[in-house]
């Protein structure tokens, strides 16, 4: 089961009824963000989650709104006596902008892995999670990301006898690890059916339409996307800032097809964003409003 929570759905600057951006994952004990903005620490503690399990943390990209909130978490951290490396994915320049926010959090009890993206995409393994990073289209460079939790073909029990497979390695077996014991190597895929559907969660904010959105959201369990204006009369607003739409976010859910879309990232002026939800509805209908706290638990299709 993949736990997922949008902590904060504004953009821009942190209003009284709404945090700024960042999204939270929870799998197999350990927790993943994307995007870090001010008052994330209090909107985990509202959503009553740890800072302990976070193992990773994606940026989208470093404007202020998605970033702002890294020193204090690093702090509170740190103050909890983490030893465990935490893991940072982001655009280029990653080392050197967190460093500098690290002025007022310059001594931690664990060490930091930096990994910048390199090119339009890249596929990072993490903890259970496979992240995959593509480049969408904003004034800075800035990426959406797709989340995956693969999911193995079933156990044969039937054939790990036949093969005098010792019970004692069907579980790691299982877990899709390389057994050499004995003289005997055994492999998964001598005891693992066909793999089955797995979890997809798709993430995407502050950026124009692009055709690599609607690419890699595609039959997502969850797209999350940015909606920055509701309002019909600021599409050329959007167009000028490179944002989006919400009419621009349907369409290309339309063309995904994912199970549902979360709409985020809202212009601190777009007060009620589901006073327009009936006309996105008519493109794509399982749209929904994203909202400070907003929770889903993804499970696996039954067979």
């Amino acid at each position: 089961m993949l736990d997922i929570c949008l902590l904060g759905c504004g953009g821009m600057m942190p209003l009284p009824y709404r945090w700024l951006t960042a999204l939270m994952m929870r799998y197999n004990g350990s927790s993943l963000l994307i995007d870090c903005g001010e008052g994330t620490q209090i909107a985990v503690k509202e959503k009553g989650w740890s800072f302990k399990p976070i193992d990773t943390i994606c940026f989208t990209h470093y404007h202020g709104d998605h970033i702002s909130g890294l020193p204090g978490l690093l702090l509170t951290m740190g103050n909890a006596d983490r030893t465990e490396p935490l893991t940072l994915i982001g655009p280029k320049g990653l080392e050197r902008v967190v460093n500098a926010l690290r002025v007022i959090a310059p001594e931690l009890p664990f060490p930091i892995i930096y990994k910048e993206i390199q090119g339009n995409e890249q596929i990072f393994e993490e903890h259970g999670y496979r992240i995959r990073a593509f480049r969408v289209n904003h004034n800075v460079i800035c990426y959406g990301y797709t989340v995956e939790i693969a999911r193995t073909g079933r156990f044969d029990v039937e054939r790990a006898k036949a093969a005098e497979i010792p019970m004692k390695f069907w579980n790691r077996l299982q877990k899709g690890e390389t057994i050499e014991a004995d003289g005997h190597t055994y492999h998964p895929e001598d005891v693992l059916g066909p793999q089955r559907k797995g979890l997809k969660v798709a993430y995407c904010t502050d950026t124009r339409p692009v055709a690599a959105i609607a690419q890699h959201a595609k039959d997502a369990d969850l797209f999350i996307c940015e909606g920055m204006y509701g309002e019909p009369e600021k599409s050329q607003k959007a167009v000028g800032y490179k944002h989006m739409t919400f009419v621009e976010a349907a369409q290309l859910a339309k063309q995904a097809q994912p199970k549902e879309m979360w709409l985020t990232h809202y212009s601190p002026s777009l007060v009620r964003p589901e006073d327009y939800m009936e006309s996105v509805r008519k493109i794509f209908p399982r749209t929904y409003p994203g909202k400070d706290g907003k929770s889903t638990e993804l499970d696996f299709e039954e067979e």
